[in-house]
């Protein structure tokens, strides 16, 4: 009989897998994409307010039998994500994954994918604009890769900007600086990232030092945008997670390169860039990676995380699933 499926809680995820982990998971599995061993669902959502979204991705990893979703809904900020597993031999039932820290590991994780392969060497400080559940997150990802030895931080409302200012110095060592500007929050950062749900664009490429990489993880769907069009003129590399996703949500992509395909030739994904090795050129200018959340980035850390819990005897077993006819009269 085959394995029951198992429900794996926040607290299985958290004890199993750290950030650095989620990072080499990302690297290991999202070259596949781009030889052809995994593939991305198209993202969808359905605006259920004026800025609150109901949420579907997914992919599917041959090399690893496996496929499956991410589903949530966002309203006013809050989120309870769940990933479902399922094999790809007999359709089983895999795993019901508690994803909230699952999600907020693996967008920081593909930050720190990026800003490793994309990011000045020797970078050791950052500026960062948000202060939602994922900026602390962000941070941590970007200190993985490139430590880091100054933080300067800015949101618009000077509370959680100094509330988030006081958990980043709980949490790490290094000097942390609460800016009340972009501008000053910008200046002479080689690392700037953005994680913000505005709907308007704030950082302008003059606010960009000029040999820098800008992170650009907010706006994940076309209500939202973050940085101006001027960016692209300075971007010697600009690299995605997923192109569909991109084309269709990202409304700084398409103002800038609206339908012409042969204008996205110099866009690169994040799988591309892994499996080609591809590094900061020398001299670049401004290197600019976009995330827009990407079905292969959670199934990476998911699958992760249900080989480990196999393999450890975590999670919950559910019940049995037994078939039953529906009922017609």
């Amino acid at each position: 009989m085959a394995d029951s499926p198992l429900w794996i809680t926040e607290a299985d995820v958290t004890s199993m897998v750290s950030l650095p982990d989620a990072i080499n998971a990302l690297e290991r599995v999202l070259p596949l994409e781009s030889q052809g061993d995994a593939q991305n669902m198209t993202k969808g959502h359905l605006m259920v307010a004026e800025n609150d979204a109901m949420h579907v991705l997914g992919a599917s990893v041959a090399g690893e039998g496996i496929c499956g979703f991410k589903n949530w809904i966002n309203v006013r900020g809050k989120s309870e994500t769940i990933v479902e597993l399922f094999s790809m031999e007999d359709g089983a039932n895999l795993a019901v994954i508690e994803a909230t820290a699952l999600g907020q590991m693996r967008t920081a994780a593909m930050t720190g994918v990026g800003t490793r392969r994309l990011a000045p060497q020797g970078a050791d400080e950052m500026g960062i604009i948000g202060s939602g559940n994922q900026a602390l997150p962000q941070v941590a990802a970007c200190h993985a890769v490139r430590p880091l030895k100054r933080l300067r931080v800015h949101s618009r409302n000077p509370e959680n900007r100094n509330k988030f200012a006081e958990a980043v110095r709980a949490e790490f060592d290094f000097e942390v600086i609460a800016c009340d500007s972009l501008e000053d929050t910008a200046k002479d950062m080689p690392i700037v990232t953005i994680v913000t749900n505005s709907t308007v664009p704030f950082l302008t490429a003059d606010m960009m030092a000029k040999g820098s990489h800008l992170n650009a993880m907010g706006a994940i769907i076309p209500a939202r945008i973050e940085f101006t069009d001027d960016v692209f003129d300075r971007a010697d590399v600009i690299a995605v997670d997923n192109f569909n996703s991109i084309r269709n949500l990202s409304a700084e992509f398409i103002k800038h390169y609206g339908d012409d395909d042969s204008g996205w030739d110099n866009v690169r994904s994040i799988s591309e860039i892994l499996r080609d090795d591809i590094t900061r050129p020398e001299g670049a200018d401004i290197t600019l990676f976009k995330a827009m959340g990407m079905g292969l980035s959670d199934l990476s850390l998911a699958i992760d995380i249900y080989q480990r819990a196999r393999a450890e005897g975590r999670g919950h077993a559910l019940p049995e699933r037994i078939k039953t006819p529906p009922r017609l009269q």
